[in-house]
């Protein structure tokens, strides 16, 4: 779906973490011009937020990231991507296993959106990593391996914290790929439920495309002067 792009500086994706679409785009409305992609997640989906990601599209002329995390039997994945791939959506998520990958990447058909794979989520640490049973090591080692094979298995981008984009960035297979970092947080902002994080500019320093910030601007007095802070600090 062809459109004219905002002229903002789209390395910065505000993550709309609100409970419904109403809140949604009254948050996007408050911030206003200097953002111009958004990130809708699974925690919206009965809160219209595939209807929120039309009206930000169509309406407001942004670019949105839905964060579904798809994780499923190949014939499951293939079909959900195919249903959103005329929505208009810039950037989809998945689960990094190969198959998931190759699934959605077929479900995509000739659409413009970008297929991410998630590596390990930047919730996690290696003690969270134990308690699900996943393979001893390095939880870096893990997550840069899950990017390889993930790219290798054609995802358009990978989805890792700022402590991987720079080893991930080296991978022969990241040539022309793209990496999107959460747990993103200005100097002095609260980490919430993070584990792995780093700041804007170091996440971009460190090879990241584009970085997701969610409460530090969401929880702002004024989100539009925390949106132009972060996009300030960025090289």
């Amino acid at each position: 779906m062809a459109r004219e792009m905002t002229k903002t500086d789209d390395r910065l994706i505000v993550a709309l973490d609100v409970p419904n679409a109403l809140e949604g785009l009254a948050l996007a409305q408050r911030i206003g011009d200097p953002v111009g992609f958004y990130k809708i997640g699974l925690g919206m989906l009965t809160g219209g937020g595939l209807a929120l990601a039309r009206e930000l599209i169509d309406e407001m002329d942004k670019r949105i990231f839905l964060d579904m995390k798809f994780f499923d039997i190949a014939n499951t994945v293939e079909a959900a991507v195919k249903g959103l791939a005329n929505y208009g959506i810039d950037f989809l998520t998945v689960h990094g296993d190969p198959q998931v990958v190759r699934a959605a990447q077929t479900g995509k058909g000739g659409s413009d959106m970008k297929i991410l794979a998630v590596t390990v989520l930047t919730s996690l640490d290696r003690g969270d990593l134990d308690q699900m049973m996943i393979a001893p090591g390095d939880l870096q080692d893990i997550v840069v391996e899950r990017a390889r094979r993930a790219m290798e298995a054609g995802a358009d981008g990978v989805i890792a914290s700022p402590h991987e984009a720079a080893m991930i960035r080296a991978l022969p297979e990241a040539k022309g790929k793209l990496i999107v970092t959460p747990g993103v947080r200005p100097a002095g902002a609260a980490t919430g439920d993070q584990k792995r994080i780093a700041t804007p500019a170091k996440a971009i320093g460190d090879g990241a495309d584009h970085i997701v910030v969610g409460r530090p601007i969401k929880s702002a007095p004024d989100p539009k002067a925390a949106a132009e802070a972060i996009l300030a600090e960025l090289p």
